[in-house]
């Protein structure tokens, strides 16, 4: 299958789980104040990733809902979100409508957005095209769309816990996936995508980035295992990181 096939599926995937869970926390989630991250919701100040926002072009490539390119525009920052599924972006108008908080939304896919070459500072993503396409594509896009000394700051799944879940429904502590060969995972409704850290670095290198961060994020002591994504409890999240940040900036 090609990549216009694995955004289908997961186009459909988004769809039905935007009508089942994220239009819903919309609201919510539009009224924060702080960038969170991840299911435990770690918020910014305690990860210390990002820095100043203000004035900054930034770009979230899989922004879903938005409502981390509306904490982008909270912070001064001028946000522009992609997403290819067009319900998540519907439900991101509303929002914008309810609150006053404006900014471009394009519908592309975010491997090939269509956007003006060297027109960001920051390309970000969390849980968006840094797991839902081809590692490849996406990478290339934020180097593409970057300008010299640009940011790409992503949140991914850890390896670990997809090696620890393979293609079943919740995450055990034992390992059912081989790490070699990992890329591009099969699930039922969806596509997703991960790398062991090792080709992550080197793919980032391949297009000019340098590392300068890895954030494993640890579930929080009074975490709480997710109402919905309860594929993994918050216990096993504070032992092992079931998601990382990654931040790199593009060699000048």
């Amino acid at each position: 299958m090609g990549w216009s096939e694995d955004a289908a599926r997961n186009r459909g995937l988004w769809t039905k789980t935007n009508a089942e869970y994220t239009d819903a926390q919309a609201a919510r989630k539009w009224a924060l104040e702080e960038i969170t991250w991840g299911l435990w919701e770690v918020p910014e100040s305690d990860v210390g990733v990002l820095g100043d926002l203000a004035g900054l072009d930034v770009v979230e490539l899989g922004c879903g809902t938005a409502y981390m390119s509306a904490v982008f525009a909270k912070k001064g920052a001028r946000p522009v979100g992609v997403d290819i599924t067009p319900a998540q972006l519907e439900t991101a108008r509303r929002m914008m409508a309810a609150t006053g908080i404006e900014f471009p939304l394009v519908e592309a896919d975010a491997g090939e957005t269509g956007l003006p070459a060297g027109s960001f500072d920051l390309a970000f993503s969390e849980y968006g095209a840094s797991i839902w396409i081809d590692q490849e594509r996406f990478t290339a896009e934020a180097a593409r769309l970057l300008r010299p000394g640009g940011r790409f700051v992503f949140l991914c799944n850890s390896p670990l816990v997809i090696m620890c879940s393979g293609t079943n429904e919740k995450v055990g502590e034992t390992l059912v996936m081989p790490q070699f060969g990992m890329h591009r995972i099969e699930w039922p409704d969806g596509v997703e995508f991960c790398l062991p850290h090792g080709e992550r670095i080197d793919l980032l290198a391949r297009y000019g980035f340098e590392v300068e961060r890895l954030v494993e994020v640890q579930a929080p002591e009074n975490a709480e295992t997710h109402g919905f994504y309860d594929y993994v409890s918050a216990d096993w999240g504070r032992r092992w990181p079931v998601e990382e940040i990654w931040a790199a900036r593009k060699r000048a």
